[in-house]
């Protein structure tokens, strides 16, 4: 059975959030199970949380008219060739399923179409993720809620508006899902990162929010997370200069692992969405503060004045905000010049007794 646990977790005032790094293995293991086998324990060494594979069949994704994008004319051959070449039937994800289970890590998929998601339901995955291309494929949408297991989206190539239906079928939706900014280029140029694109997403739609990073620069998850990811996907890659659609714009083991270094460290770094004192700002607190300050020496019974008082450190006496509220007030001891007022040294003054007349 699948772990019930969520995947993550938002941030709260007790808790740091609980990022999931996502090792998008994709098709990145060039058809060969072996070789998906391999790129499953690079991912569990990284530190990765899941790995993701693909689920497709040429047939019923590629309709005659179907074409290479850009990043994809390299390849010698056809884009139904292609992808046959890159395909990995049910027997090899149920290996892959295993390994990764063994290897401590959640097991996502991305099905392309109506029968694969059926097929999907024969597997026990822990998440479904669905395209950029699929997040207004209202059909797909659908069908993958029948398998009741959390959906992550990414939303790359869509507008804002266009996320609507998305949106809603995650907030009805039991287990939890997460809509990923994305963006479709492959790799994606730092200036077009648009990191701030999660924060219009949670604002439209007040839901988790991730990111699927095409970019080529080992920070971008990190800097994710500090801007609201709780899901974080990345490419992995066994050598970026295979032959294939996604390595070149994939990281390799030693990137990979790097990059989920600083993710976990910017997750440490950000801690629970709470301001309050800490334990290791105690000594500072106490010596850095300033506390209320005697200016001259007083005698006992003299009724302190405005010109009496200052403040000065350390902050373990009468705070300074509370100047104010002391003047007027009469000393019960003996004060020497520069040292801090303590409350057991005043007391309120004894207000007047009023008379009375007889008529």
């Amino acid at each position: 059975m699948s772990d019930p646990q969520p995947l993550f977790r938002q941030a709260s005032q007790t808790s740091p959030a609980e990022v999931l790094v996502v090792a998008e293995i994709g098709v990145n293991h060039d058809g060969q199970l072996g070789r998906g086998l391999e790129l499953v324990q690079v991912a569990a060494q990284a530190g990765a949380d899941a790995v993701k594979f693909q689920l497709f069949h040429p047939d019923r994704l590629l309709s005659d008219q179907a074409m290479l994008a850009g990043y994809q004319k390299d390849a010698t051959q056809g884009v139904k060739a292609l992808l046959e070449g890159l395909a990995l039937n049910q027997d090899a994800l149920a290996r892959l399923a295993e390994a990764t289970r063994c290897a401590g890590m959640r097991f996502i998929v991305t099905p392309f179409s109506l029968g694969d998601v059926r097929e999907l339901n024969e597997l026990d995955i822990d998440a479904v993720k669905i395209a950029s291309p699929d997040a207004v494929n209202t059909p797909l949408l659908e069908a993958v809620t029948s398998l009741d297991k959390p959906i992550l989206i990414s939303t790359g190539t869509c507008d804002l508006p266009e996320l609507a239906p998305a949106a809603s079928l995650l907030s009805d939706h039991a287990p939890g899902g997460c809509l990923l900014q994305c963006v479709s280029s492959y790799p994606t140029p730092i200036n077009d990162a648009a990191l701030g694109g999660m924060a219009a997403i949670h604002k439209c739609y007040g839901l988790p929010v991730g990111y699927s990073d095409h970019t080529q620069d080992v920070l971008a998850g990190a800097l994710a997370v500090a801007a609201g990811a709780v899901v974080i996907e990345k490419h992995l890659t066994h050598d970026q200069q295979a032959t294939g659609p996604d390595h070149a714009a994939s990281f390799d083991p030693k990137q990979f692992a790097e990059y989920v270094r600083l993710i976990r460290q910017a997750q440490a770094m950000l801690g629970p969405t709470d301001k309050s004192t800490l334990p290791i700002e105690a000594d500072v607190r106490k010596v850095s503060r300033q506390s209320v300050c005697v200016v001259r020496n007083l005698p006992a019974g003299h009724q302190l004045q405005t010109g009496d008082l200052t403040v000065k450190r350390p902050g373990t006496g009468i705070p300074a905000c509370e100047l104010e509220d002391h003047i007027g007030q009469i000393l019960m001891r003996d004060i020497r010049a520069n040292s801090l007022l303590d409350p057991a040294d005043i007391r309120p003054p004894i207000a007047a007794i009023p008379t009375s007349r007889a008529g």
